[in-house]
């Protein structure tokens, strides 16, 4: 007698959206989610956190910058990439997506020009030789620095950020539309996938920059701002309580229709999902660092150390949190047969094209940009800084 798993179709047993594509959103919701935060500060005025607008907005462009390259490396002819852009068609959802994307990545780039302009003004004047020229083109030839250009700079910051963020917000709604759109997918094929892929790409970006200020401020030997990182924490605990909500409602509301739908997916997360889906990605990696969150954000008797330790190991968490959550949507949307009466497996392999070690590398360049950018956008104030 044929088991269950023996009732997949024979173009079922390749998986064609691989863990680049689990590493797509992933990235793509910190570049949302860091450009949102940097905009709490210059749209909404919460000056607690100034101190790390800057790095936020910075670390927003870092990502930015990788976030297509697993759909590249995904493509047979990434080179033809470009065609979207050059013959559009408005029909195609991946065709609109360029667009977004590009117009996403010019609002970031001129936030940051007139966040630094008075920075790279000065470092031009101080330099020499060749890093003169770069800075002179930089600045592209203006040197006035003043009470009004400043005034100017500031205005302008604060239009680009308030446009960023329903821009940043479609950014990454765009990549649950994507999956939600998707009839045939039984696990993909609600309406609330694209808006719980808004909250979870906010919890990673808080979450990612909780985790980098903590660690360049051990390796810089300086002790971080606590008004601000106490604030990103209790800010993460809120988004993070809406987002895993929102993934557990979207779950009971399948369970409650009861329908065929509920008694394949129901055998999905019970099986293949089991691990990666109900003890990691809830049990663990959410559970967990919501009482870590909880005990940081109501006892206010913990010592600063203590809550700054247990508020980076959460941040840490919700990473993998929001990791595994792409993964067990992407990855376990396709385990499922269109017969509805068997599932297929996927583990991806250590060194092939789309592999884990390719994987790593993707996810780590971002944060090496991270340091050559600290070199031309200085993300917090040092001595003799231009403020």
């Amino acid at each position: 007698m044929q088991t269950p798993d023996s009732f997949v179709f024979p173009n079922e047993l390749h998986t064609t959206w691989t863990v680049m594509i689990v590493l797509y959103p992933y990235i793509t919701g910190m570049v949302a989610g860091a450009f949102i935060v940097s905009s709490f500060y210059h749209v909404f005025g919460m000056e607690k956190l100034k101190p790390i607008a800057k790095f936020a907005l910075v670390s927003s462009l870092a990502f930015l910058c990788f976030a297509t390259v697993p759909l590249l490396n995904h493509l047979g002819r990434p080179d033809r990439a470009f065609n979207i852009m050059i013959t559009p068609n408005f029909n195609s959802a991946m065709s609109g997506f360029g667009f977004v994307y590009l117009f996403y990545m010019t609002i970031v780039v001129l936030e940051i020009w007139f966040s630094y302009r008075a920075e790279l003004i000065d470092k031009y004047l101080k330099s020499k030789g060749i890093v003169k020229k770069i800075y002179w083109t930089l600045i592209l030839g203006n040197t006035t620095v003043n009470e009004y250009t400043k005034a100017y700079d500031t205005k302008i910051v604060t239009i680009l950020a308030a446009f960023g963020i329903p821009v940043a917000c479609v950014l990454h709604g765009y990549v649950g539309f994507l999956f939600g759109s998707i009839k045939a997918n039984l696990w993909w094929s609600t309406p609330l996938m694209f808006i719980i892929f808004i909250f979870s790409a906010i919890v990673s970006g808080l979450a990612v920059l909780i985790f980098l200020y903590q660690f360049v401020h051990w390796l810089r030997r300086k002790p971080v701002n606590q008004d601000s990182y106490e604030l990103m924490a209790k800010w993460l605990w809120g988004f993070m309580i809406i987002a895993v909500v929102l993934e557990l409602m979207e779950v009971l509301s399948i369970s409650y229709e009861n329908t065929e739908r509920w008694e394949v997916l129901r055998q999905l997360i019970n099986g293949k999902l089991k691990i990666s889906y109900v003890y990691l990605q809830i049990f663990v990696f959410s559970v967990g660092p919501f009482l870590i969150l909880s005990a940081t954000t109501l006892i206010k008797s913990i010592p600063i150390k203590i809550k700054n330790t247990m508020i980076w190991g959460a941040s840490m968490m919700l990473l993998i949190q929001v990791l595994l959550m792409r993964w067990n949507v992407v990855i376990g949307g396709q385990l499922v047969s269109k017969s509805m009466r068997g599932f297929t497996e996927y583990f991806p392999g250590y060194f092939d094209k789309e592999g884990l070690l390719v994987s790593a590398g993707i996810i780590l360049v971002p944060f090496l940009l991270l340091k050559l950018f600290d070199i031309v956008f200085p993300f917090f104030e040092r001595p003799g800084e231009i403020k």
